[in-house]
């Protein structure tokens, strides 16, 4: 496992203690897959609190940045952000997942890890220089070719910068959350970058600057996460980076990052073609509908990212002291929590999409059936975990690549043709089932390379307790129409349906390692929580 980190800088998390008790065949997990599964669990948590508030502070960002600046002016950033988002994506080179492999795998060897984290360093400020050279160089012609404003060159100017600020901020990122630090991750990627953006933003327009003037405040509020983030990064992970003897380390850095990169342009098709080709192929109204559609889908993808938060660098540990039989029983479970978690979340947004959309306003309920067929993908895609960590933590990121390219060509093709006979569903089919696809793909994959495969028969228990809270759910529904606002329908019913779910899991029987990540955590949050109040009791009581 890692060096633990140290206790003063960006605090790094220390495992879960396992001292809880709980049912005497918790006894029986070996104290391996125990620690494995308690530091997986906490990651998760941490990571879908992070999450959570980054939502909220993005979200405040773009309604403080909407309302301060105007239509015309935030539509010009909204324009330059999106094009510096795409390269956000690609900056880093891979190299972020080059230290989830490696890091774990060399925690006996300082000096090692000293050379990999120096890359990563090092290929993110060439390559960001790289792309901020090119926005600068071709911002006139941009301009012209779309928004044509006089901020926009600035403003794209500014944004090259923030480019390559915000690719080291994610090494940052990516060496806590590579030695098992799931709340120094969170802090540097979830709380302070989203941060900074929001206080940059209102800060400039309060001192009654414009877009160039925001743009600006971002720069320089980066820089300084970058400046005073390194040596903090360098205490919690206790890794110094270095670029001595460097030259041994090249090829095996860049043959895992460079796949990787390819992958990262990948999903860039993946994640923006289905949006493109509404826009291109149907109305605005129904670009608009199909964006809504999407932000729903994301709140189901939450269980699968936080689970994969501190699996990777727990995975790579194991593959690389080859404890085969560990790694699948850790995905095995891992993967059933995933589904434990998601199904409630796709009953809810099943059968109460409709009035959730129609928050948004009456017109977007036009993409209930869409949302309907885009949940299928998020099921498939969680119910067989995190298959594409596992491919490049098992140093099969080759096919990893290839597979990314798959989906990203089979989902522009389908897509394509269904928009084109279906129309918004057909964005919506053509992604799910290009997500279906190369999910499967990968499962198979990973039995064929590894033999690791995570299905048993204790997956049917969260299906069938999902198949229960369904049926209340839509009694719910169907006994309370017409009798008040379907938005207080879909509460009660939400709430009563997550009862019963839970009621038939415990019917049913938790798995005993489910049961050991949730008794042992919450144990440990008490405890934490119980210091806390006491510290600060002492405290008052001193006055």
């Amino acid at each position: 496992m890692p060096p633990e980190p140290a206790d003063d800088g960006v605090p790094g998390d220390h495992p879960p203690d396992d001292e809880t008790p709980g049912d005497t065949s918790d006894d029986d997990i070996p104290d391996d897959e125990r620690e494995a599964l308690l530091t997986i669990g906490h990651g998760a948590v941490v990571a879908s609190g992070g999450q959570s508030l980054q939502r909220a502070l993005t979200t405040a960002t773009e309604y403080a940045l909407a309302q301060g600046l105007g239509p015309v002016a935030y539509g010009v950033y909204a324009f330059a952000w999106r094009v510096s988002q795409l390269l956000f994506r690609l900056v880093n080179f891979g190299s972020v997942p080059t230290l989830q492999r490696y890091l774990s795998a060399d925690d006996d060897d300082p000096a090692r890890q000293g050379r990999v984290v120096g890359l990563a360093y090092l290929t993110t400020l060439v390559v960001g220089l790289g792309f901020a050279g090119g926005l600068v160089l071709t911002s006139d012609w941009l301009n012209d070719a779309t928004v044509s404003h006089p901020e926009f060159p600035p403003t794209i100017h500014l944004f090259a910068a923030l480019v390559v600020l915000i690719g080291l901020v994610r090494v940052h990122a990516g060496v806590l959350r590579a030695v098992e630090s799931a709340r120094g991750e969170a802090i540097f990627n979830r709380v302070l970058r989203p941060s900074v953006r929001l206080v940059g933003a209102v800060g400039a327009m309060a001192l009654g600057y414009s877009l160039v003037g925001v743009a600006g405040a971002f720069v320089v509020g980066m820089a300084g996460l970058v400046v005073l983030g390194f040596p903090m990064v360098v205490s919690a992970s206790g890794i110094r980076p270095g670029l001595r003897g460097v030259r041994s380390e090249v090829r095996r850095f860049y043959n895992h990052s460079a796949p990787i990169a390819l992958s990262s342009l990948g999903k860039v098709f993946q994640n923006r073609v289905d949006v493109m080709l509404v826009g291109f192929l149907l109305t605005a109204k129904a670009a608009g509908v199909y964006n809504v559609v999407l932000v729903l889908v994301t709140l189901a993808w939450i269980p699968l990212l936080s689970f994969n938060m501190l699996l990777p660098p727990v995975a790579s540990g194991l593959y690389a002291d080859d404890e085969m039989e560990t790694l699948n029983a850790v995905y095995t479970a891992v993967t059933r929590l995933i589904v434990t978690c998601v199904v409630p979340i796709l009953v809810v947004l099943t059968v109460y999409g409709r009035s959730i959309l129609s928050v948004f306003g009456p017109n977007f309920t036009a993409g209930y059936v869409p949302l309907v067929v885009y949940l299928g993908g998020v099921l498939v895609g969680s119910a067989v975990g995190a298959t594409g960590w596992l491919l490049m933590m098992t140093d099969h990121q080759y096919a990893r690549m290839a597979l990314d390219w798959l989906l990203a060509v089979l989902n522009t093709l389908l897509t394509f043709a269904f928009v084109r006979a279906f129309g918004l569903v057909g964005a919506a089919l053509g992604t799910a089932v290009a997500i279906a696809v190369q999910n499967s793909i990968q499962v198979v994959l990973l039995r064929r390379f590894e033999g690791l495969w995570p299905f048993d028969a204790t997956f049917l228990k969260p299906l069938g307790a999902g198949v229960a809270a369904a049926g209340v759910m839509l009694l719910v529904r169907e006994a309370l129409v017409g009798a008040g606002s379907g938005g207080l329908v879909a509460v009660a019913g939400a709430a009563l349906g997550v009862v019963t779910y839970v009621g038939a899991l415990v019917a049913l029987g938790v798995n005993d390692r489910d049961r050991l990540v949730v008794t042992a955590l919450a144990a440990r949050y008490r405890r934490t929580i119980a210091t806390a109040l006491g510290a600060r009791s002492g405290t008052f009581g001193d006055r």
